[in-house]
């Protein structure tokens, strides 16, 4: 139930960073920190939680906007990038991409955490 938790509080507090602040992209590091502080859960869970909760937003934020436009942007990037020209992949990348950022951030906020009830 926790990573449950954890994954939609990351999606949710990253969406809401994004949405109505002018910080840069990196930003939603912050929010996966302080998740897995204040959702307790072993380093794998906390990673996970953070990875999967910012795949998904990316992901569905990226085919929503490609969807829009039917593709054409993405399409082009794709085939700058070695792709093949398939957006589906530039997708599924930007999604590993920011799940990776948060999950280790969330990895970050939970090696803390444990760090901090040592003292």
């Amino acid at each position: 139930m926790k990573i449950i938790v954890a994954i939609l509080l990351t999606a949710f507090l990253a969406y809401v960073l994004g949405l109505y602040t002018a910080f840069p992209w990196w930003s939603f590091v912050f929010t996966s920190f302080l998740v897995a502080v204040a959702v307790h859960q072993r380093g794998g869970r906390a990673f996970l939680s953070g990875f999967l909760g910012l795949f998904l937003l990316w992901a569905v934020l990226a085919i929503l906007k490609d969807a829009a436009n039917q593709h054409v942007l993405s399409t082009k990037v794709a085939s700058v990038l070695p792709l093949g020209g398939s957006y589906l992949i530039l997708i599924l990348v930007t999604g590993i991409v920011g799940g990776l950022v948060s999950g280790f951030a969330a990895l970050a906020g939970s090696f803390m955490r444990k760090h901090r009830r040592r003292y």
